[in-house]
């Protein structure tokens, strides 16, 4: 079914979204087969907007206690891709295989098409998002460098910005899939948390604090006067979790040839405003413009 969708270089087009084949295989099969459990927590996301960050912090956050402590060991050890499982490939893959003890799921699904058992369930949504120009270019080093490990030669920057600018990119448009989770966010409010990279890092210490009293785990008076949110600060920023032999040595997915990457390919900078550095001060001005006019009239707006 997949082979006769809309097709632009590796991406299908379904349901308004782009996906690459395989992600779009295991959304169409969460569609139809996959039951949450009450207390899932979905970490949402489009691509290279937070969400190695995201899933590290609420991974510490929710299993700081009946861990005692291993919560920690955990993240040392193994990458937060490796500690929350995707929808749309790991449930794909293995429906059953996941940890019970810790509700977190992760998705890059657009809310619109989301599977209903997950709309109409009770569970809990988490969704972070970033400055568009920052997104793009860090999706395309992202895809850049997965493409060269596999010999292929991968869109140059100015391709891939055309077709971004046209919402040709992994689960985009970006703007509709922002949009999507925020007027959810706005309908559901105690249902969907909606976050921005740039608010997070300018003051992560009350985001953390944040995302625990939603995640229904506040942190006690003793905790706090302990620095418990100080710790998973520390021990999720970008300089830990990027130094860790993990990161550096280890691979994603190791034991699926056609997916295995190296765990260094998802921490690039974790900076805010490097599309600078990528981009002309034209490209970020268009860019600029068209999240504007797509963005008009929705009450939101986003770094830049």
């Amino acid at each position: 079914m997949i082979s006769t969708f809309p097709r632009v270089q590796r991406w299908s087009y379904y349901q308004g979204f782009w996906y690459f084949p395989m992600f779009l295989e295991g959304l169409m099969s969460a569609q139809d087969h996959f039951i949450p459990q009450s207390t899932d927590i979905f970490i949402t996301s489009c691509p290279k907007t937070g969400t190695t960050w995201l899933k590290a912090l609420t991974f510490a956050i929710c299993t700081r206690s009946f861990l005692s402590g291993s919560s920690a060991s955990s993240l040392l050890t193994k990458m937060p891709h490796d500690c929350v499982p995707l929808l749309e490939y790991d449930f794909a893959q293995n429906p059953i295989k996941r940890d019970r003890a810790v509700p977190l799921v992760s998705t890059h699904v657009p809310y619109s098409s989301l599977p209903k058992s997950v709309v109409s369930s009770c569970c809990k949504m988490i969704y972070i998002c970033r400055d568009a120009k920052d997104a793009f270019v860090s999706l395309w080093h992202f895809i850049a460098d997965l493409q060269r490990s596999k010999n292929i030669e991968p869109l140059s920057l100015e391709e891939a910005f055309e077709l971004f600018c046209s919402g040709i990119s992994s689960y985009g448009p970006y703007w509709d899939h922002v949009l999507g989770y925020w007027r959810a966010s706005l309908e559901f409010p105690e249902k969907i948390l909606f976050l921005t990279y740039e608010e997070m890092k300018k003051d992560t210490a009350s985001h953390v604090k944040k995302l625990a009293e939603f995640m229904g785990c506040s942190f006690t008076l003793e905790e706090e006067e302990e620095g418990e949110v100080q710790k998973i600060i520390s021990l999720c920023s970008f300089e830990n979790l990027s130094n860790l032999a993990v990161s550096k040595n280890g691979k994603h997915r190791a034991d699926d040839s056609s997916f295995a990457m190296k765990n260094s390919v998802f921490f690039r900078k974790g900076e805010i405003g490097d599309w600078a550095n990528n981009l002309t001060a034209e490209m970020g001005a268009r860019l600029d413009d068209i999240m504007e006019q797509k963005l008009k009239g929705s009450g939101l707006k986003l770094p830049r």
